[in-house]
Parts: C-alpha cells; structure tokens; sequence
C-alpha cells in the first residue's frame, strides 16, 4: 500500500541519475538509513524540483510517497510538487533548505 510518510535520516550513498521508465524524465536517487534503522531509496523528479546535493552523511529530512516494493526496495517518491496539483506535494530538506 501507498502513503504518504515523513522520515529523516542519513544519506547513506552518493546521488546516482537516470531518466524515469514512465515520465523520461530526468531523476536523482540515494539512499539513506532513516532514524528508525531502516534503509529507504528516496527517489527525486530533477525535472519538476531542484536537485538536491546530497553526499553520504548528510542529515535530510524527507516527505513524499512510500512505496514498500520499489524497483530497488522500499522507496519514497513524489519528493516534490505536484505541477497539475492532484497528488500532495513532497519535498528534500537539506541543513534547513527545501528542495521541491
């Protein structure tokens, strides 16, 4: 099931790129180890939202989707604003700044 979640945590991998399967469009995802100990990807549409510089041990904060069976595990997604307006907005906040 899909909810939307609130997590923060450690950056735990450098950023990696890639062009989305459904939108082509432009991504950034990493990983991080959420306060609770679990491991999440969080993945980012760079083509709506900011990129956010991430490196590994870096603080975030992150709201988004929550999808336990991601391509690559349980993911957060939809970490930015919904430009048509129908799904609720996300964000990435870095050391006090949002990226959405």
């Amino acid at each position: 099931m899909n909810s939307d979640v609130l997590v923060s945590g450690t950056v735990a991998s450098s950023p990696r790129f890639f062009y989305g399967s459904i939108t082509h469009a432009m991504h950034e995802a990493f990983n991080i180890r959420t306060d609770q100990g679990k491991s999440l990807e969080v993945v980012d549409n760079v083509a709506i939202a900011p990129r956010c510089p991430v490196k590994p041990g870096d603080r975030v904060t992150v709201k988004g989707e929550y999808l336990p069976d991601g391509s690559h595990g349980p993911m957060i997604h939809w970490t930015h604003r919904d430009p048509d307006g129908k799904h609720q907005d996300g964000y990435i906040d870095l050391n006090g700044r949002m990226y959405a």
